[in-house]
């Protein structure tokens, strides 16, 4: 054989080994991935012809789907499509499965998923036409509803978890959007919609609850600050700190105001609860920056910061500021401000921590999957971590009863119920109204549900916003739904 030929048969085994191998990868390795793909036509068409599972709550659906007599034989529907529309998120032939349970969990959903594998058989061998199952939620409908009610047309979002177990009880995000705009099947329609809700400046397809741009905490961060004091067994609630009204910072010429220019108490001295009740800037400004910024930091952590959870939408982790801080940094972090962030969901995870002796649960959406025959997968609530010792814990309780009882919070206080919780106003832009917070759990000594509020850019109290007067409200409604 001549040089040309053998280089040119060289080639040709060389392409055809790159063909062997490419569709080997494309056909045996990458097929699982192809195939759960969201936007997957193929894969789309394979699931619209069979009926999809249930999303409930409480027993109602809040997703199904319905006999269509078009090509797709099934459309997927959402009877309260604004009120749940970031826990359910969409379901859509053109734009897959996404933004909520619908997403995270399209394999339950469709019967695609390991674990229904035996039922799979089951229903070849027996005949029955296959399908998805259904998802129980967590979700309390009265305080998703009493959520959605008091956040009103203001933008931000509302957590609200039980202590115990980790359950989410209300998951709501404003600006809001309605999913059955996406799941028509008039893909024009779908387009449109799609475009419109993508352009809007309010970005009402974020789920502001567990993603987006995070916010930062403000005052309610003094809760870890405080934790983190307790925890070092330095200080106690009766502990005295200074607490001038302004705290000048070291390495520079600015300074830390309290938000009412006045000492935090007599002789510009105040104990680590008066600080607390009082969100006094400057005493936590200097105790943080006497803790320093490891301390807060493994604290912070201690409580889910830094951590990716799977609720079963992906949580976009908190984070306090890595690396070595100076003094200024340090004293500002204290107070949630500088580069902390964080989403409502994780500072409702602080309160049922504190709530729940120390110990943070893992939250979660999926309380149960259910079959065709109504078998049931219960879900099982799982330990994150502790955050705290039961004894830090029960002081951190006592404080923040004060806050609601005679302190920044007193808009949260509920006749014959003990809430413990804390404000928190923080300061997120040049010219920009601050954001206003609020977390809280209740009963206080018997805790049933942890909530965290965030109302964007002071809601309708604009510049004037306080947490105690904007965000607490809409925590005291929410936990009236679950209490009572």
């Amino acid at each position: 054989m001549n040089s040309p030929i053998r280089r040119l048969a060289t080639v040709v085994a060389v392409m055809f080994c790159a063909l062997l191998v490419s569709t080997t990868w494309i056909q045996y390795v990458q097929a699982d991935s192809l195939r759960a793909r969201p936007d997957n036509r193929r894969t789309l068409l394979e699931s619209y012809a069979k009926e999809r599972g249930e999303i409930l709550v409480g027993g109602t659906p809040i997703a199904k789907s319905v006999p269509s007599n078009d090509e797709l034989k099934w459309l997927r529907t959402y009877p309260d499509g604004k009120l749940y529309s970031h826990v359910t998120g969409y379901y859509s032939f053109t734009y897959g499965a996404g933004g909520g349970v619908e997403g995270a969990e399209n394999d339950v959903l469709n019967g695609s998923a390991d674990q229904l594998f035996y039922r799979r058989v089951v229903d070849i061998l027996t005949g029955k036409p296959q399908q998805g199952a259904s998802l129980e939620l967590t979700i309390n409908p009265k305080a998703q509803q009493a959520a959605d009610q008091a956040l009103g047309n203001q933008r931000g979002a509302v957590v609200a978890l039980d202590p115990q177990t980790g359950a989410i009880l209300a998951m709501v995000s404003h600006p809001q959007y309605d999913p059955n705009r996406l799941s028509s099947h008039d893909l024009n329609t779908v387009k449109q919609a799609w475009e419109q809700l993508n352009a809007e400046s309010g970005n009402p397809m974020v789920n502001r609850a567990i993603a987006g741009d995070l916010y930062p905490p403000g005052s309610t961060f003094k809760l870890i600050t405080a934790a983190a004091a307790l925890s070092s067994g330095k200080y106690s609630p009766s502990s005295q700190l200074p607490g001038p009204a302004v705290l000048p910072l070291p390495q520079t010429t600015a300074k830390l105001p309290n938000d009412d220019g006045l000492p935090c108490g007599p002789g510009n001295q105040a104990s680590l609860t008066r600080a607390l009740v009082r969100s006094c800037n400057t005493t936590f400004g200097a105790l943080g920056m006497k803790l320093g910024a490891g301390a807060l930091r493994k604290q912070a952590q201690a409580f889910g910061f830094g951590q990716t959870l799977q609720v079963p939408m992906r949580v976009t982790p908190s984070q306090f500021p890595s690396g070595d801080l100076n003094p200024p940094q340090t004293a500002q972090s204290a107070i949630g401000q500088y580069d902390v962030r964080v989403t409502p969901l994780q500072m409702a995870m602080v309160s049922a921590a504190i709530a729940n002796k120390g110990t943070v649960m893992t939250p979660y959406l999926v309380d149960a999957v259910r079959g065709r025959n109504l078998e049931t997968s219960k879900h099982s609530p799982e330990k994150l971590g502790t955050a705290v010792s039961p004894e830090v814990a029960q002081e951190l309780t006592g404080m923040m009863e004060q806050v609601v009882t005679s302190g920044t919070g007193t808009a949260a206080q509920i006749p014959g119920i003990t809430v413990a919780g804390k404000t928190g106003t923080a300061e997120h832009g040049t010219g920009q109204a601050p954001d206003a917070w609020f977390t809280a759990f209740a009963p206080a000594q018997h805790p049933q549900v942890a909530v965290a509020v965030v109302v964007e850019d002071g809601g309708k109290a604009g510049n004037e916003a306080f947490g105690g007067t904007v965000a607490a409200p809409i925590a005291k409604q929410v936990i009236q739904a679950v209490v009572r």
